[in-house]
């Protein structure tokens, strides 16, 4: 009488994945950010203009803008909105980059390879997350040297930070979906041509009381504009106009905003992520 045993090969078959754990996942996501932040330490000089760019606006806009508008301290107006521009512009740097990495064949490498595919994504988005509050202190410092002021308590500064940088998250996600999608640098230049108009179209270097009423609309109902005026409040900075009810909800939409923007793009750029290569 014979006696049949049956063995179990504990290997994956040959053509299928095995679900990594998450020990695994958080290491390999750590792996990524760490990539990008050794390429920022070996890239001096693009880290240097990621901070001058946006101070050099900030200056601009102070010095050579400030004396002809009408509101009075426009100082204190336009920085805190300088803040909000320089996180939604921040959607341009994300796409440059992944574009970059995706024209040199750096993402299907990462993908070829036996690792978490989110780790790639998270790397850049906590990477630019990083930067971007690194930015953002830069600038506030920037700020306080052209003369602007807070004065609103330490636990609201934190809250308006907090909030630059939720819209920040929020348009790191649509940039990240928009360079999935444009797939080279040289498309990056189209999106630009679109955000300038959104920019201008907002609250940040005028009072929307000042422009016509249709253009007036649009700007109180701009995301950009939402946070801009939010962040003046909890520092404390004139808030000229409010009689719409964006305006007067302000806070509602510098939360919501964000939260409706990564709703829309935070799966799409995962999906398009994951179909890559199919």
């Amino acid at each position: 009488m014979s006696t049949a045993t049956t063995t179990t090969d504990p290997r994956p078959a040959a053509g299928t994945r095995r679900r990594p754990d998450i020990g695994h996942v958080l290491a390999d996501c750590w792996t990524m950010t760490w990539r990008e932040l050794v390429r920022w330490r070996r890239r001096p000089v693009k880290a240097v203009m990621t901070v001058v760019f946006p101070l050099m606006m900030l200056v601009m806009f102070v010095y050579f803008l400030g004396g002809g508008m009408r509101i009075a301290d426009y100082r204190a107006y336009l920085v805190p909105g300088m803040f909000a521009l320089t996180m939604a512009f921040g959607l341009e740097s994300t796409m440059v980059a992944l574009t970059r990495d995706l024209t040199a064949g750096v993402v299907d490498r990462f993908r070829s390879i036996p690792m978490a595919r989110s780790a790639v994504l998270v790397g850049r988005s906590a990477h630019d997350m990083l930067e971007s509050a690194v930015g953002l202190v830069f600038l506030v410092l920037a700020g306080l040297l052209v003369g602007w002021r807070w004065h609103g308590s330490f636990a609201e500064v934190l809250a308006a930070l907090g909030l630059l940088l939720w819209l920040r998250f929020a348009m790191l996600w649509a940039g990240v979906y928009l360079g999935l999608v444009a797939g080279k640098p040289e498309m990056v230049q189209a999106v630009q041509i679109l955000v300038w108009p959104v920019a201008f179209f907002s609250n940040v270097f005028n009072s929307p009381e000042e422009m016509p009423g249709w253009m007036g609309a649009v700007a109180d109902w701009n995301p950009m504009s939402a946070t801009a005026r939010a962040v003046r409040e909890l520092f404390g900075n004139p808030v000229w106009g409010g009689g719409s009810w964006a305006a007067e909800h302000a806070w509602l939409l510098a939360l919501g905003w964000p939260l409706v923007l990564l709703a829309v793009f935070f799966p799409l750029a995962v999906r398009r992520y994951a179909s890559m290569g199919r």
